[in-house]
């Protein structure tokens, strides 16, 4: 008996020791799991302070003389202007506390107070007053915002006086260039200096070489205290090429390229890239002469707008490569939020006409009154020096013809289209602009434009938003412009050219370009 018990007491003894050892075993086991899953953690929310940009075509970093669009889109971490233009094409303050329209041509800017350059200096009204000159001067990309400007008075050392040569709608959105320093560059030939500009903005030049430009952080941003950036340094790595700077970002050596060509996986392929598509400003479109016999009627105007349809011409001309456009700031305006898509619809065409007393006979639209018969026959005007626009004028004439509407297609030279737009003696054309930021539609709806379009409500309303800064109630007026321009269709736009920034995954935040800049939220910028 006895032994049977010193027996069992063996057993479980044995059985403690192995299940202990067993416990040990897996706490051992858990803990270098734990260890290896921190090790993992860390290593993958370590960050990289760095950034690296490639900009082919380098050829100054003042963006007052660079022709770069690069540059000029990174000058706003740089050297901050009056003011900026948000995401959605809206107007912010910059280096401006305030501004304001006392009269159809005087505007008054006051400055933050405590505004410091790079070297602690103070920026006053003195340097808005030196660039707006140095602008006027020509040669810039940004002298076109200034030569409407007639004198720049210096009210008190931080309040600007603007008078202008004439009245001019949204002139505000023309004060979004970089204001420089005057001390700096007095006694410079601004336009031959190679001198780096001292910096107003979030980031300063520290160092340059033929090859980059580095960038730290400007201690003396006046948002520095109360905005942290990530980046402690950028690097701007020049490349002769477009082709180069791809290469260089496949290959890892730079974290971010903007380029226009869309189909830049072509390139660099599709692994280890991130990309950003943004609606560029160049705009291609058709105007109706709405003083036509035939266009006079916006019913026919609605039909050619119906029968058109824009994602083939996107497919077939430009392999979708460009974004489809349904009115003239559709590009990422605030004030219009609409999808931009085709309407077309041939079934709505014509419906359309033969609500309007329109019949289809013999493979022709025709309408009968008075004892007089009409036809819809259209000529459609393009240069014929435009390739795309010719191939674009040919699809069209093809998509008017499938459902009866006649198009004959002049194919002019430049010099005979440049006269048959000043004389607006066609009945359709397409043409082109390169959009502006301002939501300015003078162009398209106001006095003397390329449609002779006329319409009372339109002509009050684009004299109402002149004076209104109210966001809200712009987006009200605004509103009922576009309901009545789709309604009327005074022109058919097209479409529009699209940009793209391309990146490598490390780099991570929010990155939301658009054609005023790539830098939105750079301070949340970071690469792991």
């Amino acid at each position: 008996m006895k032994s049977n018990i010193i027996k069992y007491i063996f057993i479980a003894f044995a059985i403690f020791i192995i299940g202990f050892a067993i416990y040990k075993m897996n706490v051992n086991e858990n803990s270098n799991e734990v260890e290896a899953q921190n090790e993992i953690t860390q290593t993958s929310q370590k960050t990289e302070s760095t950034l690296r940009i490639g900009i082919p075509g380098f050829d100054n970093i003042n963006p007052l003389i660079t022709k770069n669009q690069d540059i000029i889109s990174l000058s706003t971490i740089l050297y901050e202007p009056l003011l900026g233009i948000t995401q959605d094409y809206g107007i912010e303050l910059k280096l401006a506390e305030e501004w304001s329209k006392v009269e159809d041509t005087v505007y008054l800017v006051k400055l933050k107070d405590n505004l410091k350059w790079e070297n602690g200096n103070a920026i006053t009204g003195t340097d808005v007053k030196f660039t707006v000159e140095t602008l006027q001067k020509g040669g810039s990309v940004y002298s076109d915002n200034v030569a409407n400007i007639k004198s720049v008075e210096i009210i008190e050392e931080n309040t600007i006086r603007f008078d202008l040569k004439e009245k001019e709608s949204f002139f505000e959105y023309n004060l979004i260039f970089p204001i420089l320093s005057k001390e700096q560059f007095e006694g410079e030939d601004f336009y031959k200096s190679r001198l780096a500009p001292i910096s107003s903005g979030m980031y300063k030049v520290t160092d340059a070489t033929e090859e980059q430009i580095e960038l730290g952080k400007n201690e003396n941003w006046h948002l520095a205290d109360s905005i942290s950036t990530k980046m402690d340094k950028i690097i701007i790595q020049f490349y002769n090429t477009m082709g180069d700077a791809y290469n260089s970002l496949r290959i890892g050596n730079i974290d971010l390229v903007s380029t226009s060509k869309t189909n830049v996986e072509d390139y660099i392929g599709t692994i280890g890239f991130g990309t950003q598509n943004y609606k560029g400003r160049e705009l291609d479109f058709i105007s109706l002469n709405c003083e036509d016999t035939l266009l006079q009627n916006k019913e026919v105007r609605q039909a050619i707008n119906y029968t058109i349809d824009k994602n083939n011409i996107n497919s077939s001309v430009f392999s979708n490569q460009y974004s489809v456009s349904s009115f003239p700031i559709d590009y990422g305006s605030y004030l219009y939020t609409k999808e931009s898509k085709s309407s077309y619809n041939q079934e709505k065409a014509r419906e359309v006409l033969e609500n309007a007393g329109w019949e289809y006979r013999y493979g022709y639209w025709r309408k009968t009154e008075n004892y007089t018969t009409q036809y819809l026959n259209l000529n459609l005007v393009v240069d014929n020096s435009n390739e795309t626009r010719v191939k674009v004028a040919e699809l069209i004439e093809e998509q008017l013809e499938d459902i009866g509407i006649n198009v004959s297609v002049y194919k002019v030279s430049n010099s005979s289209y440049k006269n048959y737009l000043k004389n607006k003696n066609y009945d359709m054309i397409i043409t082109g602009v390169n959009n502006g930021y301002s939501p300015d539609l003078s162009y398209f709806l106001g006095e003397g434009n390329i449609a002779n379009y006329e319409n009372e409500e339109i002509t009050s309303l684009l004299k109402e938003v002149e004076n209104i800064t109210d966001q809200e109630l712009l987006k009200e007026k605004y509103a009922r412009i576009i309901e009545i321009y789709e309604e009327d269709v005074p022109y058919i736009c097209l479409y529009r050219n699209n940009q793209k920034v391309v990146y490598g995954i490390r780099l991570t935040g929010e990155i939301t370009p658009n054609n005023y800049t790539a830098y939105y939220h750079f301070e949340n910028w970071y690469r792991q």
